[in-house]
C-alpha cells in the first residue's frame, strides 16, 4: 500500500501559496484494510476514508466510467491493482494531477509542473469532457489565478461539452455553488470570461451574457461597454474584501440594460425596474441563499436612487431607508451602500474617485434611526397618525443634516 498527497495541495505548494487543505490517495489497498488501520468510512459513490487522528481524507485509487449526461452519471471502480497514473488521469487540469510520494518525490505523468510554468489551464485527457462540472471548475480557478490562460485545444473541448448539452444536465445548487465560489476570488472578472469564451455562460446566466455589446452614455460610462463595466464592478468588489452577497448583487445589478430596446441605446431610462425582476428570475433558478437573494434585488432596483443620493430630498431619501428596511436591518443597507460604491467605481478611471453618497446615505440612515417612534407613539390620542408622524418626524431629523445638492458629483448611468 503506497500513499501520495495529490491534487490542489502540490499545485499550491509548487506556486509558493499556503496550502489550506490535503487530498491523499491510496493505492494497492482495499476498503478492509483501511478500516483494520482505524480508518473511517464516508462517501456514498466511492470509497474515501477519514484518517483516525488527522480526519484527513483518503481515497482509494480509482477509474470511472460515464454512464449518463450531466455531472453525476459515473460508475466508479475501485482496486488494488489501479495505479496512481490511472488514477491521476481521471481529474481535470494537469496543474491538479501532480502528486507527491511519502518520499518527497512527486509523480508528473501529465506535464502538469510545465503547465504550471506556462500559466495554462489544459486538461489531463479527453475525460474531460465527462463531467460539465469541470467547466465551473476551470472558470473558477481562472477568477483564483488570473494570469493563468486556458490551452486552446481545452477552450475547444468545452466548446463542444456546451453544444452538445452538458452544461444543461447541471443542477441548480451546483453551478450556484461553483459561481458563489468564483466570486470570492481575486478576480471573479476571469470566471465571467472563461465561461463566455466557451458559451457557457449564455447557457447558465444569458441575462449576464446579454449585457456584453450593449452601450452606455461614454460620459458616464467611459468604458461604454454595459458588460465590460460588469467586469470592472466585480473585481472592485473583490480588490474591496466585499462579502459574497455583495458581490453577487453586484453581478445582477444591471440586467435590465441587456433588454433595453435598440431605439432607446445608449440610455437605459427604468432599467432598474426590469433589473429587479431578471434577478428574481435567477435567484429563483440557482436557488441562491436568502441573504443574497434580497441584497441583490434591493441593489438591482435601488442603485439608481443611492448614486443621486447627493440631491435627494430629505423626504425621498428617508423613503430609500424605510423601503430598504434600513431601520430592522440597518447592516444589509449598509451593504447596498458598499455595493453602489462598487458600481461607481467599476468604471474606466473611477477607481480613485470619491464616492460621498455612501456617507451621505449613511448618516441619513443613523438620523432615521435615531427617532424614538415609541415616544410619539405614547403621545399620540389618534394611533392611525403614528405612522405619519413617525415618518414626518424622521424627514425633520434628516433635514437638520443640511443635504446641501451638488450636481457635479451625481452619478446618473442611465
Amino acid at each position: 500500500m503506497k500513499i501520495y498527497c495529490v491534487g490542489g495541495a502540490i499545485r499550491d505548494e509548487l506556486l509558493g501559496l499556503p496550502v489550506k487543505d490535503h487530498d491523499w490517495v491510496v493505492v494497492g489497498a482495499t476498503p478492509e484494510m483501511l478500516l483494520a488501520q482505524g480508518y473511517k468510512p464516508v462517501g456514498k459513490d466511492f470509497p474515501v476514508f477519514l484518517h483516525p487522528r488527522t480526519h484527513e481524507e483518503y481515497a482509494l485509487a480509482r477509474t470511472e466510467r460515464k454512464t449518463a449526461p450531466g455531472y453525476a452519471g459515473f460508475v466508479f471502480h475501485t482496486d488494488p491493482a489501479v495505479t496512481l497514473e490511472e488514477d491521476l488521469a481521471r481529474r481535470d487540469l494537469t496543474i491538479n494531477a501532480i502528486a507527491r510520494g511519502a518520499d518527497g518525490t512527486l509523480a508528473d505523468p501529465y506535464g502538469g509542473q510545465r503547465d504550471l510554468a506556462e500559466r495554462v489551464f489544459r486538461h489531463v485527457s479527453p475525460a474531460f469532457a465527462e463531467d460539465p462540472v469541470r467547466i465551473l471548475r476551470l472558470a473558477r480557478f481562472a477568477a483564483r489565478f488570473a494570469d493563468f490562460s486556458v490551452a486552446p485545444e481545452t477552450l475547444a473541448l468545452m466548446r463542444g461539452m456546451v453544444a452538445a448539452g452538458e452544461v444543461d444536465a447541471l443542477v441548480a445548487e451546483r453551478v450556484w455553488q461553483e459561481i458563489a465560489r468564483g466570486l470570492m476570488e481575486a478576480r471573479p472578472s476571469r470566471m465571467i470570461e472563461v465561461l463566455r469564451d466557451c458559451g457557457a455562460l449564455a447557457r447558465l446566466l444569458p441575462e449576464v451574457d446579454r449585457l456584453f455589446g450593449v452601450p452606455q452614455p461614454p460620459e458616464y460610462h467611459p468604458e461604454v461597454d454595459c458588460g465590460a463595466h460588469l467586469l470592472l464592478v466585480l473585481d472592485q468588489a473583490a480588490a474591496t474584501g466585499q462579502p459574497l452577497a455583495v458581490r453577487f448583487a453586484c453581478l445582477l445589478h444591471d440586467l435590465g440594460k441587456g433588454t433595453t430596446s435598440p431605439d432607446m441605446l445608449p440610455h437605459h431610462y427604468g432599467h432598474e425596474a426590469a433589473s429587479e425582476a431578471l434577478a428574481r428570475e435567477v435567484c429563483e433558478r440557482l436557488k441562491c441563499p436568502a441573504d443574497c437573494r434580497d441584497l441583490a434585488l434591493m441593489m438591482a432596483r435601488e442603485h439608481g436612487i443611492v448614486h443621486q443620493a447627493l440631491v435627494l430630498r430629505a423626504a425621498t431619501a428617508v423613503k430609500l431607508v424605510e423601503r430598504c428596511d434600513g431601520l430592522r436591518r440597518p447592516e444589509r443597507f449598509a451593504a447596498l451602500l458598499d455595493a453602489c460604491a462598487c458600481d461607481f467605481h467599476g468604471r474606466e478611471g473611477y477607481a480613485g474617485r470619491a464616492y460621498p453618497q455612501r456617507e451621505r446615505l449613511l448618516a441619513v440612515l443613523a438620523a432615521v434611526r435615531g427617532v424614538d417612534a415609541g415616544a410619539i407613539a405614547r403621545r399620540l390620542e389618534d394611533k392611525s397618525r403614528i405612522p405619519a408622524e413617525v415618518h414626518a418626524a424622521r424627514v425633520a431629523a434628516v433635514k437638520t443634516l443640511g443635504l446641501a445638492a451638488d450636481t457635479d458629483d451625481t452619478i446618473c448611468d442611465t
